[in-house]
Order: C-alpha cells, then sequence, then structure tokens
C-alpha cells in the first residue's frame, strides 16, 4: 500500500500511510486508540476504498469492492469479535458461509461428518487436540476461539491473514498460545498483519513494525532498527516524538531516511 488516503466527510482519517508486507513476515500495526489502525485494514480488508494511494496484491493493482472479493483473492481478517455464533458448533462456526454439503439441487444438506472431520484435523495441525467438534464455541476459552479463526483462515487459503488486537481480551497464557500460532502461520509461509496497541505482545514475534497516530505513519522499522522502548516512546507521541524520531533517522510522517 503506498500512500493511501481516506476521508470521512471531510475528516482526515488516513494520509500518506505506505504499508508494505511481504510474504512469511509479521508485520505489525501499531498505534493508540483513534490512530486509523481500524480503518486500514479496512481499506486492506475491502471494506472501504481508499481516496488516494495505490493497493497492490500479489503483482496486481487492487481496489476491492467488498471483503468478499478480498477473501477470494486469498486476504483473511480475523476481527475481534471473531465472526463466530457462540450457539453453533466448533465443526458449524469453521465452515461458516462456505459449509460442505451432500446431494443435488433442492435435496442437498450440510455434510455434518465432513465438517467433523476437516475441523478436527485442521486444528489438530496447528497443535489444538478437539475432542469433540460438536462442542459449542461459546464453551471455548478467548484463546482457543481466536486459534480456531487463524486455522479456518489457513484452511481456506489465506495469503495475507489480518488479526485485529487478537490477544486484546486474554490472560498471558492464552495471549501465549495465541502468539505461537501467529508465529506458525508466518513460517507457513503467510503474511501475517498484527494489529495492536499492546508492544509486549508485538515485539517479540513481529519482523517489522508500522506505527501510526492522528492517521499519519511514524514510520516502517525492522527489529534491528528499534527497540521495544523506542516503538513506545513513537506510540506515546508528544512533545518528545520529534526527538525520538530524529534519534531514528526518521522524518515524523514520512519513511526511514534510507528507504
Amino acid at each position: 500500500m503506498t500512500n493511501i488516503s481516506k476521508y470521512f466527510l471531510g475528516v482526515t482519517a488516513l494520509e500518506g500511510i505506505n504499508f508494505p508486507v511481504h510474504r512469511g513476515e509479521v508485520m505489525c500495526l501499531l498505534g493508540d486508540n483513534g490512530a486509523g489502525k481500524s480503518t486500514l485494514i479496512k481499506i486492506l480488508s475491502g471494506v472501504h476504498q481508499q481516496d488516494g494511494g495505490s493497493y497492490w496484491f500479489d503483482g496486481r493493482e487492487r481496489r476491492f469492492s467488498s471483503p468478499r472479493e478480498a477473501k477470494a483473492c486469498g486476504i483473511a481478517t480475523v476481527y475481534q469479535d471473531l465472526s463466530m455464533i457462540p450457539l453453533m458448533s466448533i465443526a458449524r462456526n469453521f465452515f461458516l458461509g462456505s459449509e460442505p454439503t451432500r446431494g443435488l439441487g433442492p435435496l442437498r444438506f450440510f455434510d455434518g461428518s465432513t465438517a467433523r472431520r476437516v475441523a478436527s484435523a485442521e486444528l489438530a495441525l496447528m497443535g489444538i487436540p478437539v475432542r469433540d467438534p460438536d462442542q459449542l464455541v461459546g464453551t471455548l476459552s478467548g484463546g482457543e476461539r481466536q486459534c480456531v479463526a487463524i486455522a479456518r483462515a489457513k484452511y481456506f487459503g489465506a495469503q495475507l491473514l489480518i488479526l485485529d488486537e487478537p490477544t486484546s481480551a486474554l490472560g498471558v497464557k492464552e495471549a501465549r498460545r495465541v502468539l505461537r500460532y501467529v508465529r506458525q502461520a508466518r513460517d507457513e509461509g503467510l503474511g501475517v498483519v498484527l494489529i495492536t496497541h499492546n508492544v509486549n505482545h508485538a515485539y517479540p514475534i513481529g519482523d517489522r513494525f508500522t506505527v501510526l497516530g492522528h492517521g499519519h505513519s511514524y514510520g516502517t522499522f525492522t527489529k534491528d532498527e528499534v527497540s521495544r522502548e523506542d516503538v513506545l516512546e513513537l506510540m506515546a507521541g508528544g512533545d518528545d516524538l520529534a526527538d525520538v524520531g530524529a534519534d531514528l533517522g526518521v522524518d515524523v510522517g514520512g519513511e526511514l531516511e534510507d528507504g
């Protein structure tokens, strides 16, 4: 994404954002509340269209008109609410909207045995043993639900996995489990965008970091270029922002001086 801008009724939501994501890496999108993170991922996932700038994915310039179109190209987004129905089973939620069927025409019906078998196998590949795929999703922990959502995205051919605050409501052990599966997805060659305002969760697994503030980018950095404390300072902004940017070789609102 190059020089992306977005406006709502004259209000600037994003201005001049550069956001590259590569296969086999975790790109962490960081910023406090109101920084513009949600708007950017909605453009990435086809909910909104940019008002300025260019969006290239897999070698072609894109302008998605819907999330379904983005999903068909291999862009999967896991929002905080996970798009799951608590009173439905793991297997039904795993295939929600893409249910396997048997039979023909008006006699088609949901193929429950295939759904249960595939859901169990895919979760087992991630190291999540499921005793009963008919278990209601509402009985799972927050971390387990996140893992089901990640496994579902991978199964349906995601090339770019966007995770919106996946650890925001989780305890320490649950967050660690989810981050382990994020790392696993990266190692399997997926590009992963991790949106969070928690640097302690992002820094250990992130390969690169883009920091937003008030709709502008403070730069994109590799882990070799910034420490955890540097990222925190950039997110905090305030009077120290210009000094931190100068120390890092960053023109605030732009990119690294060496490109």
